[in-house]
């Protein structure tokens, strides 16, 4: 029979009253635990299907100054760092941007969307506190009947760090490279049936480019209660980001040119952008099989920026405010049987414009763009959606266990255009349709498969379906050909996968070989036109594992084979069937060799690797892809008092965080975020 879950946080809380923790630690298996799956604490080795995990102990390790330096330790994640706390997002896809980059996938905190769906933010984790998480969780692929709209190619789900079990204090201070400063402060204890935990923090960067750097704060507040029937999870978050942004260095391989890649081509550009969020998780527990789960939560974000991409440099502004519940109620059935039936709702008003006070562009060659000056967008979205399903997992032999489930999701835009005409003057680019109402019906299963081999391992097949309603972006600011081409619909991808991992002593692993069909795809090609009803195909190979050679050394390796291929032609855009993606690298990798210098010292040497890819549709133009090595370490003076450190880029290697291609921005196209040079950052906490 599988394993059943270890003892959960409020559990132990409850044990420590009456100083039996200890042994209920003692009696703990040995079992990985991961709650993205199934919304709720379950041994990862009865999981039908795949879902990454980055521990708490890890972010302690890495203490990341932008998230790429957390996720990316995980198989098939590939998340490119922009500028400042900017990133693009890949997990078993290219890396996307636009409306796709922002749609595809889900970004939680502790299960909760960071934004309403059909306004999503293509960098959207930097609206939440990944430096002081209690663990990261991917699940790759589409999320389960569990989640909607947006977890089509994967999702990411950061959980807030749970309170301590006695009072614990700690201060964190680092310095690094040009004027960067972090401070960290966190308090926790637990009395009684009552825990909290208080994190905040501050960061100040200058910028590895003239004129450039952020300022950010983020707050997250956690009270945690614990009764014989009923138990309550609190959790406020809050989020500030003031950047001032370099855009790409443009020029044929810029970023082997220090001198160009610390010039800031647009001084003006920059980013502001708050979140606050608000949720309370209730759980009933009905009987010593059933229990009752209702989280209603409410979230409002804004953001202004200066669209430093677009020739005409427009002025976006947006913001959305939403209420949400999460209803569910789960039923564990005699042979170890169980249910999970429940109901998402949200309500969401938004709004978003985009002006230009530039004047119309134009170009070197003469060419007067259809950038032009003036109001490009102005409009209001109220946004509902409804969405039921159902769950269920079935030990249908003693070894053997099912799981199936199915999601029904309902979307209502309600669009309201503020401008005054359909087209903006002197330019087609600016389609603004009138003011309308649009609806999306959308049907996600799931069916996956586990068999326990052994013990620890177990090997799982799984199909899934993801779908999202369009982003609203798409729906009504969709720049450049929608009145001759179609407007974007709904979004689907279905997923076959099969694998086969290991957990508990010795070496750990995860091998899983995917195949994705995916359909409906709204994009802009290389041509500047959208393409409505794009259909590609991604078909990979996974490897994740954990070594321990002995007491003192150990090393993990996270490595990925994709192929990102489009699945239909589009001569006039120089699109073939069989062509790969745009920025979709063959292979990427995350090798760490860890060393235990003593009981109180550790380091860590990293290889990230990234192959060559595409940018351009036509498969003509290319970045060669680079490896760079990056080491830390971290070493307890005493047992209240750590001092860390990490060296970036050991080798001093010149590569490109992000390379992208388009002549809009320079006449050979070639644009890049550049890799920092080697820097150091050191750092110490002290605990009280």
């Amino acid at each position: 029979m599988f394993k059943q879950s270890k003892i959960t946080l409020m559990v132990a809380l409850s044990l420590a009253g009456s100083g039996q923790l200890m042994a209920a630690e003692e009696a703990a298996t040995l079992d990985d635990l991961v709650v993205t799956g199934t919304r709720a604490e379950s041994p990862l080795l009865e999981q039908a299907g795949n879902t990454g995990k980055v521990s708490q102990e890890e972010i302690d390790l890495v203490r990341p100054d932008h998230v790429t330096e957390v996720v990316n330790r995980i198989s098939g994640v590939n998340v490119q760092h922009g500028n400042g706390q900017e990133h693009l997002t890949s997990i078993r896809s290219p890396v996307l941007s636009g409306g796709a980059g922002a749609g595809s996938f889900l970004f939680l905190e502790d299960g909760i969307p960071l934004r309403a769906a059909g306004f999503a933010n293509v960098n959207g984790l930097f609206e939440v506190n990944y430096e002081q998480a209690g663990g990261i969780e991917v699940v790759r692929g589409p999320g389960s009947a569990l989640y909607g709209s947006n977890a089509v190619h994967g999702l990411i789900n950061v959980l807030s760090r749970a309170p301590s079990l006695e009072l614990e204090r700690e201060i964190d201070l680092s310095v690094g490279p040009h004027d960067l400063y972090t401070a960290k402060g966190s308090v926790s204890d637990t009395v009684g049936r009552h825990g909290y935990r208080v994190n905040v923090l501050g960061t100040t960067d200058g910028g590895y480019a003239n004129d450039s750097g952020y300022d950010q704060q983020k707050v997250s507040l956690r009270h945690d209660y614990y009764g014989d029937i009923d138990s309550f999870k609190t959790l406020f978050s809050y989020t500030n980001l003031n950047q001032e942004t370099t855009p790409y260095i443009t020029g044929f391989k810029a970023y082997e040119s220090e001198s160009r890649s610390r010039t800031n081509p647009d001084p003006d550009a920059y980013r502001d952008a708050k979140s606050y969020r608000l949720s309370t998780e209730w759980i009933r527990e009905l009987s010593d099989s059933s229990r009752f789960t209702l989280t209603p939560y409410m979230r409002h974000t804004e953001m202004e920026f200066l669209m430093h991409f677009l020739p005409g440099k427009p002025l976006e502004k947006n913001k959305h405010s939403s209420v949400g519940l999460l209803s569910s109620f789960t039923k564990d059935l005699d042979g170890g049987h169980k249910i999970i039936v429940g109901t998402d709702l949200e309500y969401t008003e938004g709004e978003l414009s985009e002006v230009q006070a530039n004047p119309t562009v134009v170009f070197p060659s003469g060419f007067v763009s259809d950038f032009v000056q003036g109001t490009h967008y102005d409009y209001e979205v109220d946004a509902t959606v409804i969405a039921p399903y159902i769950h269920t997992e079935w030990q249908i032999l003693e070894n053997t266990r099912m799981t199936a489930g199915l999601r029904y999701e309902y979307t209502r835009y309600d669009y309201t255009n503020n401008t005054n005409s359909r087209t903006l003057p002197d330019s087609g680019r600016y389609l603004r349709p009138d003011s309308d109402v649009d609806t999306f019906s959308n049907f996600s299963p799931k069916l996956g498969l586990v068999q326990q081999l052994t013990e620890d391992t177990a090997a799982f097949v799984n199909y899934s379906r993801g779908t999202r309603a369009p982003q609203t972006s798409d729906l009504y600011r969709a720049q450049i050909g929608p009145s001759q081409t179609g407007t974007a619909d709904s979004e689907e991808i279905d997923s076959v996968e099969v694998g086969l991992r290991k957990v508990g002593e010795g070496l750990q692993y995860e091998v899983t070989a995917y195949h994705m069909k995916k359909r409906d795809y709204f994009f802009t090609d290389s041509s500047d036109q959208n393409v409505p009803n794009g259909k590609t195909e991604h078909t990979g190979l996974e490897l994740g594992m954990f070594y321990p050679f002995n007491d003192s050394f150990d090393i993990a390796a996270n490595v990925a084979f994709a192929k990102h291929e489009y699945d239909f032609d589009k001569p006039n855009a120089d699109i073939e069937k069989g062509d790969y993606l745009v920025t979709a690298p063959k292979r990427i990798g995350n090798i760490r060799l860890g060393w235990n210098i003593s009981t109180q010292t550790r380091a860590e040497l990293e290889w990230v690797h990234m192959s060559d890819y595409y940018l351009n549709d036509a498969n003509d133009k290319k970045y060669e892809g680079h490896d760079v090595f990056n080491l830390r370490a971290s070493h307890d003076v005493t047992s209240n008092f750590t001092v860390y450190g990490r060296i970036k880029n050991l080798f001093n290697t010149e590569y490109a965080e992000r390379a992208d291609f388009n002549t809009n921005s320079d006449p050979d196209g070639y644009r890049y975020f550049v890799g920092e040079k080697r820097y150091l950052h050191v750092g110490a906490s002290y605990r009280f």
